[in-house]
């Protein structure tokens, strides 16, 4: 194992361990302290962009995230050394944030806009996204447009899984024809068609809320940010022959 996916992991799992003991063992206080939070929600701060990436939702979630780590990031630290890769793994981890953020804003604005056009006041939405309770006089289509807006508003996120997908794409750029295959579809496909395939299915997830091989509350534009942030690093530096220009 090297040296850098060895830390990572040890993080991960301090992470978990902490989520499981801390605040009664119901995970709730770590989660309030570092998943990362909507941005207009009470709860958000600023260092959970960082810490959110060290967070995950349960046994099965770590399990699978670090597996992949140590899998795929193994491989491209070895390739790219400890700087290059702890470079791609949290760009593609800010990279996450930065596509799921957006696109939670993008159907956020609009929703938000309409129901201050409506007479509501911003203290008034804000306070019945965060209490879940509807104050006197408000209509049928504010109440429909509200429910729209609470999961956003209330959404939080966990996981390595976008600095993993970059890490992959990193895989994938320079390890084009390695085949892989996932646990429950045993057929080996090689990297240069499994990962873009990987993306479009976190995509069309994203906009049909239809899941395929992740649990229904998985932040999939993160998932795409993580691993279009590898793809355009690696591109980059394939481009640039690793020479003076390199990033570190």
């Amino acid at each position: 194992m090297t040296n850098a996916v060895k830390h990572l992991l040890i993080i991960n799992v301090i992470m978990f361990i902490g989520t499981m003991v801390v605040g009664g063992g119901n995970g709730e206080l770590f989660y309030k302290w570092f998943a990362l939070y909507f941005p207009k929600n009470e709860l958000f701060q600023p260092w959970q962009i960082i810490t959110h990436m060290f967070m995950h939702g349960g046994f099965a979630h770590i399990l699978f995230n670090m597996f992949a780590l140590w899998m795929f990031g193994t491989a491209v630290e070895l390739q790219l050394g400890s700087k290059n890769f702890l470079f791609i793994y949290f760009s593609a981890g800010l990279g996450a944030v930065l596509f799921q953020l957006g696109y939670y804003y993008f159907n956020y604005i609009p929703i938000h806009a309409e129901l201050i056009g409506s007479g509501l006041t911003s203290d008034q939405i804000t306070q019945m996204l965060t209490s879940n309770q509807a104050i006197n006089g408000i209509n049928e289509v504010q109440f429909l447009n509200l429910k729209k807006l609470f999961p956003i508003f209330n959404a939080s996120m966990v996981g390595a899984s976008g600095c993993i997908m970059g890490i992959l794409a990193a895989f994938g750029m320079m390890n084009p024809d390695a085949k892989l295959m996932l646990i429950f579809l045993p057929i080996p496909i090689k990297a240069k068609y499994f990962i873009p395939g990987i993306i479009i299915l976190d995509i069309i997830s994203a906009l049909t809320g239809q899941s395929f091989f992740s649990p229904s509350n998985t932040a999939y534009m993160a998932h795409v940010g993580g691993a279009l942030t590898g793809f355009f690093i690696m591109w980059y530096w394939k481009k640039n022959q690793f020479n003076q220009n390199r990033w570190y």
